[in-house]
């Protein structure tokens, strides 16, 4: 019995090595991740991310989840003559050689029936899964309300929109409609 474990053993930790060292999995770096905190009862937030792409092969971010809110989509936002419209998007493209950047006023990830407000300083894991790259569990850092970055200091800046006091019932999501992604 114990000559049977130690086989096993044996042969599954080279099996382990290889995936902590997997070049594919290193492809891939999330950088900034970062939300606002929601003010009062709000029961929807944000969640921006960078997304590196250090391989030879194209990526998507294809769905996403999280412990935190109902559903999560990825969103973005387009201008309509003098209006913006948020609508969800199926897919996020990663280039290879390249980088995605989620941000306010452009693609970003919706946190949608929020379970408690998002408060400033806190962290929360948001689950982005990759068509080719797998699933990756990423931190996020709660800054300020009217935050335009991530980190101390970041204030409101050009773009900045706070999407967690926005009434997306009222918006315009495209004739797809929500196309939710449950945690």
């Amino acid at each position: 019995m114990f000559r049977t474990i130690a086989l096993a053993a044996a042969l599954l930790l080279p099996m382990a090595a290889a995936q902590a060292n997997d070049p594919i999995q290193d492809e891939i770096r999330i950088e900034q991740a970062w939300s606002r905190a929601t003010p009062g009862a709000a029961r929807t937030g944000a969640a921006y991310v960078t997304v590196v792409n250090n391989g030879k092969t194209d990526d998507r971010i294809v769905a996403a989840s999280s412990p935190v809110a109902e559903a999560v989509e990825l969103h973005t936002m387009e201008r309509d003559g003098d209006r913006m419209r948020m609508r969800p998007v199926e897919a996020v493209a990663v280039p290879a050689g390249g980088s995605a950047a989620l941000k306010p006023g452009a693609e970003h990830i919706m946190l949608i029936g929020l379970h408690r407000p998002l408060k400033e300083g806190e962290t929360f894991t948001i689950n982005l899964v990759f068509e080719k790259h797998g699933t990756r569990a990423v931190d996020v850092t709660v800054a300020g309300v009217g935050a335009a970055g991530p980190g101390p200091g970041a204030g409101a800046g050009p773009g900045a929109m706070g999407h967690g006091s926005m009434n997306h019932g009222t918006m315009d999501h495209g004739a797809k409609g929500h196309g939710m992604h449950k945690n």
